[in-house]
């Protein structure tokens, strides 16, 4: 396990100014390239790992499917909590300080977590292990809305089977951290793989039930992108890929005339977005004569409380699969895919 000495701290210090002026839409560096796995060189060098060691991870996504992998190998320890806009997160002298003390730190990569790069550079620079869990997507998969200055979309765990092919390159890396547990991390992931893909159909399915003029999915934020390609439903939103995006007064009127023109029935709040745009289109909707509801709230790039069924990737893919369906006039059960879902709102 690594310790912090005072040299240390005094970089961590000088690291965190640096991270303060870095911004998210700067050109992607080595460390959040989707070309490879590995942004810093293999901390095993033959020799057996302490268990349990120490994973550091960026935004509860990543945390959750690590968690799943690593088992009881490793300590898993989240940076961004319930609620955090990995988009507009900018690490604190703890979260440095807690990156430099890692063995393991997995990001999910693609400029998701930009205001973080150098922090994730600096760590590979102590030759810690860091890897982007995004890395093993084939480039031809990542959709790149021109309006996002030609970056990728990073939300990729919209769509449960490209997250998890995540979760298949965590267990590569865990593999090659700590070779002596490799068959733990293998049988892990296979063994959330096939819950995932039991989500995936579930998704698959209740989205299929809503009737095809009603399907569209009217958000705050463009995260649903990889939701829309992977399971059939139209979207629109407010704000861009990035929460930093501004919307402004067009963006807004253009989205009522949508509204109306195709009567949608109900938009949807995220629960990591400020909910002001969306009751301006509810707003707008209404002065020209069309009434739209707010069909519930979304996670897009955040999760639900910890220790909750939302609080977990599954969780909260059901919740919105299940939210959407039921909203837009489809059929799902009201409890979602498990029965575990807290409320789901009813149809009218």
């Amino acid at each position: 396990m690594k310790r912090i000495s005072p040299i240390t701290t005094l970089f961590s210090i000088g690291l965190l100014l640096l991270v303060g002026i870095s911004g998210c839409t700067g050109e992607p560096s080595n460390a959040d390239s989707s070309s490879s796995a590995d942004s810093s060189p293999a901390a095993n060098t033959g020799e057996s790992i302490k268990n349990p060691y120490q994973i550091v991870t960026t935004c509860v996504m990543v945390t959750d499917i690590v968690e799943q992998v690593a088992g009881d190998k490793a300590k898993v320890s989240g940076i961004m909590g319930e609620g955090v806009d990995p988009h507009l997160y900018k690490p604190t002298r703890n979260d440095v300080t807690k990156l430099l003390q890692a063995d393991v730190i997995f990001y999910s990569g693609l400029l998701l977590e930009g205001k973080m790069t150098v922090a994730f550079e600096q760590a590979g620079n102590q030759e810690i292990s860091v890897h982007a869990v995004t890395a093993v997507i084939e480039r031809s998969y990542l959709r790149e809305p021109p309006e996002f200055e030609g970056h990728p979309d990073p939300h990729v765990w919209m769509d449960v089977s490209a997250w998890s092919q995540c979760v298949g390159g965590i267990a590569e890396s865990l593999s090659k951290f700590d070779p002596d547990n490799a068959e733990a991390y293998q049988s892990n992931a296979k063994g959330y793989q096939k819950q995932l893909k039991e989500l995936d159909d579930y998704v698959k399915k209740v989205i299929a039930t809503i009737p095809k003029e009603q399907r569209v999915l009217v958000t705050a934020h463009d995260a649903f992108g990889y939701f829309s390609r992977a399971y059939g439903i139209e979207i629109r939103s407010v704000q861009g890929l990035s929460t930093e995006s501004a919307a402004g007064l067009r963006d807004i009127e253009d989205l009522v005339k949508f509204i109306v023109k195709r009567k949608v029935s109900a938009i949807f709040v995220e629960t990591s977005v400020s909910e002001k745009n969306i009751q301006a289109l509810v707003e707008g909707a209404e002065k020209k004569g069309w009434k739209v509801r707010i069909g519930g709230s979304l996670y897009s790039d955040a999760m639900g409380a910890p220790g909750t069924y939302e609080g977990t990737y599954i969780g909260m893919l059901d919740h919105d699969a299940t939210i959407i369906t039921r909203a837009l006039g489809g059929t799902a059960p009201e409890k979602g895919m498990n029965g575990k879902l807290r409320s789901a709102p009813q149809k009218e």
